[in-house]
């Protein structure tokens, strides 16, 4: 039988995935023409650790960062989601060690302004993260939107 890998173990696992490749076909209808950089787990973790807990960043941006560090058009947006919940659920189980220092993940919103629900500690814990720094919170239904997120965006990423 097959043992699962920590969230810690998929953080590290880069798979030699990062790269810049061109992209073409059906992939440039949708994103574009242009060379796109394929991330990491531990580059787009290492990102999530500038941005400080009293301020906001759009996983767009965090992408956009990445992108002009590799001098690419944009950077891969699918495997961008993908590793920031797993450094958020890295960020979770390495807390659960007993670890101080963790990757803080609640301030990477989606682009609209939300705060992502899927993130390991669930959205009752993440509404406390948010709040502790300051973030107000605008509940509707499952979606935890953050008001005048604007206003609090980090900038200093790129």
């Amino acid at each position: 039988m097959k043992k699962n890998k920590f969230w810690r173990e998929k953080l590290d696992d880069d798979k030699g995935l990062q790269n810049v490749s061109e992209v073409i076909g059906k992939m440039s209808q949708r994103w574009g023409a242009g060379k796109m950089v394929v991330l990491t787990p531990r580059e787009v973790d290492a990102l999530m650790r500038r941005v400080p807990t009293n301020r906001l960043a759009k996983i767009n941006e965090l992408g956009a960062a990445l992108s002009k560090k590799h001098k690419t058009g944009f950077a891969s947006p699918i495997r961008r989601g993908i590793f920031a919940w797993i450094a958020a659920h890295a960020a979770v189980e390495t807390a659960a060690d007993g670890a101080k220092q963790i990757t803080p993940f609640w301030p990477t919103l989606k682009n609209g302004g939300e705060a992502n629900p899927k993130y390991a500690s669930g959205a009752d814990k993440l509404a406390k993260h948010l709040c502790a720094g300051d973030h107000k919170l605008v509940t509707k239904r499952k979606r935890i939107p953050v008001a005048d997120f604007e206003k609090k965006l980090f900038e200093k990423a790129h």
